[in-house]
């Protein structure tokens, strides 16, 4: 698949099988994800993988987050919160490691270039065949799984990247016309 294809067709994929991607396609993920733009070389992501068990404690994280939100969470929500990182074999977590006050760096762009990582780490995804997904939510911000997942106190989590094979049909891309987005000054 050449660039400019792969650009204009990337594609979230809601659902994903096994097996999680190999320590080789690994590799080439991160190498991508290396590639972000990073001013002043701060190189500020990190990221942690789960899989197999990793998995089972990241869901008793989030569980544990519901509970911290609400001790009178019911045992359905808290199972429904277990349940959420079965949707893939693997999942990165990308961190922002955000050092505040760096001259000529702000705090958000340091963020913006972790996030640039995750799209690497997805258009490296789709390229290799593999299916992938950007998640957020609540329990990227949530004090309980920061703590969990040993955040500093200014770093924040970019996304879950949940990565596997394609199970299913790519979705739909809307047809959006560029000149919808963009304001010339000529």
């Amino acid at each position: 698949m050449d660039a400019m294809t792969l650009l204009h067709e990337r594609n979230s994929m809601g659902k994903l099988t096994g097996p999680p991607p190999d320590r080789q396609q690994l590799d080439a993920l991160y190498r991508a994800a290396l590639r972000a733009p990073d001013h002043k070389q701060l190189t500020p992501w990190r990221f942690i993988e789960f899989s197999g068990e990793g998995l089972d404690r990241l869901g008793e994280l989030f569980a544990k987050a519901e509970y911290q939100a609400n001790p009178h969470t019911d045992d359905g929500t808290m199972d429904a919160a277990r349940k959420k990182v079965r949707r893939a074999p693997m999942i990165i977590a990308v961190i922002a490691k955000v050092t505040p006050d760096f001259p000529k760096v702000p705090p958000i762009e340091q963020i913006i270039s972790a996030g640039c990582a995750a799209h690497g780490i997805l258009l490296a995804a789709q390229a290799l065949g593999l299916g992938g997904m950007w998640r957020s939510g609540g329990y990227a911000f949530d004090t309980t799984v920061r703590q969990g997942l040993g955040l500093a106190e200014h770093d924040q989590i970019v996304g879950f990247l949940y990565l596997g094979q394609p199970g299913g049909r790519n979705k739909p891309l809307p047809e959006r016309d560029p000149d919808d987005f963009v304001e010339r000054w000529d």
